[in-house]
């Protein structure tokens, strides 16, 4: 079984934020909230978000505000550096079990824990910040996505083809990943790509689609994608295309050849 998000050490994060320590918690001013089988599990205006270095954000809810009579105790524990020894609660709500959901540390080293519960978010059915729904994590007061235009010349080479060429490319700067440049339509070689059926959400842009790129008879699946509709926050890149660097043949910018980025898609 994959490794929950909020588990998992992302390298690309490293010194990118400005904590004091190696984590440390901060009020949002925001209400939270999260459903499970259509029923709201927690709701609170007092969510802390907790920030540790190298991992996503992971929202904190108060006890008090914690819907406790739908939260079984299991008999798995973790140890966590900083932070002590994790009681792990399944999420019961009739019929519906998600199994080691919630946790809480009932003696936590960082006494600003005590008396929180926190939620693995792909076990829940639906997350809320005020009345917006939220997708995959949290958003991160540090995290930020900045979208330029750009007169650069873009050149995408993928199974020895010039796929897309561009003067006039959108560069998204996000923190701690490589920029992306989203190309418009009319500079992509639209007859190579095919749509997929992947999505996926990103909480900083939206819902993406994908496309597959089909050369000389060899496809290149899912390596372009696109947000039709991004969220508010992002409007610049709508309906442009961006090519994963880290699996095309080459990206040029201005003729110069960009070596290929290391990130979690390589």
């Amino acid at each position: 079984m994959a490794k929950a998000l909020e588990d998992q050490v992302l390298t690309q994060m490293e010194d990118r934020r400005p904590i004091a320590s190696d984590l440390q918690l901060e009020p949002t001013g925001r209400r939270v909230r999260t459903l499970f089988a259509g029923r709201t599990v927690a709701d609170s205006r007092s969510v802390m978000l907790l920030i540790e270095k190298q991992r996503l954000a992971v929202y904190y809810f108060p006890i008090k505000d914690v819907q406790q009579d739908l939260l079984v105790p299991t008999s798995y524990k973790s140890a966590h550096a900083g932070k002590g020894e994790a009681s792990f609660f399944s999420v019961k709500v009739g019929d519906r079990m998600a199994e080691k959901a919630a946790w809480r540390y009932l003696n936590p080293e960082r006494p600003e824990l005590n008396d929180y519960v926190a939620f693995y978010w792909d076990k829940m059915d639906a997350w809320f910040e005020e009345d917006d729904e939220v997708f995959v994590h949290p958003r991160d007061p540090y995290h930020r996505v900045d979208v330029l235009n750009s007169s650069r010349q873009v050149k995408i080479v993928v199974g020895g083809e010039v796929v897309a060429e561009t003067h006039r490319p959108r560069l998204l700067f996000e923190t701690g990943l490589p920029v992306r440049y989203y190309i418009p339509k009319l500079d992509v070689r639209l007859d190579l790509l095919t749509a997929t059926n992947t999505s996926t959400r990103c909480p900083y842009k939206g819902k993406a689609e994908y496309w597959s790129v089909n050369v000389n008879g060899k496809e290149f699946k899912d390596i372009v994608w696109g947000y039709p509709a991004p969220i508010p926050e992002c409007p610049k890149i709508e309906n442009l295309l961006c090519f994963y660097d880290e699996k095309v043949d080459a990206v040029y910018v201005d003729g110069e050849l960009q070596p290929r980025p290391v990130s979690p898609w390589s």
